[in-house]
């Protein structure tokens, strides 16, 4: 499959926990696959019924391409000591379509600004340390059209193009491609002039 970095961003395969102790206090950090902002804090609100009697139960989050999506919470902590540190290493980590929750139990100790950012920071870095990142492609569906004859042509360009495909054989064979956005027009240019024209492409338009 050809691709180019603009065509993928990384997230998390599944949930994932971990936890750290610093000077009596407990920091359990949960990494959780999301893909919206309804979905995080859906997530959070379990998380919190789940640990209600925790001190705090600080976050952050990352949606989409890029984390343009984000949101971060101290939840009663220091200001800026917990989520941007868990923000921080997100990004770090390069994961996006992710929601990391840090429970904190008081342990009796106070840490300060710098050493709370270093527990939630190192924290979210032990349960990121457990994650397998997945790519999540930018692409589009490409419906193609082709005679018998041209199959073994059309399945080499979509094996090298593709991410994945489908194909259905009737009077003719048609094939839908999941195909990297950088790399759509050159799939179907490529795909016609192999075939000289005999084939058809054209990208599959979402509903709305």
């Amino acid at each position: 499959m050809n691709s180019s970095p603009t065509d993928f961003y990384y997230t998390i395969q599944q949930r994932e926990r971990a936890s750290i102790k610093v000077r009596g206090s407990e920091f359990i950090a949960t990494a959780i696959p999301v893909t919206s902002k309804d979905q995080a804090i859906k997530e959070l609100e379990s998380l919190r019924s789940e640990y209600w009697d925790a001190t705090h139960n600080c976050f952050a989050y990352r949606i989409g391409k890029g984390g343009l999506e984000f949101r971060t919470s101290d939840d009663g902590e220091p200001s800026g000591s917990a989520g941007k540190p868990i923000l921080f290493v997100l990004h770090k980590y390069d994961v996006s379509d992710i929601l990391m929750v840090i429970t904190r139990y008081y342990g009796g100790t106070k840490l300060g600004v710098g050493g709370l950012a270093r527990a939630y920071s190192d924290a979210s870095s032990a349960a990121l340390e457990l994650c397998v990142k997945l790519p999540v492609y930018s692409a589009k569906d490409i419906r193609v059209m082709c005679i018998y004859e041209d199959v073994a042509i059309v399945r080499r360009i979509i094996d090298t193009y593709a991410i994945n495909s489908d194909s259905e054989y009737r009077d003719a064979v048609e094939f839908i491609a999941r195909i990297p956005e950088s790399q759509c027009e050159s799939f179907m240019n490529e795909i016609i002039s192999a075939t000289s024209g005999r084939a058809g492409a054209m990208i599959i338009q979402a509903e709305d």
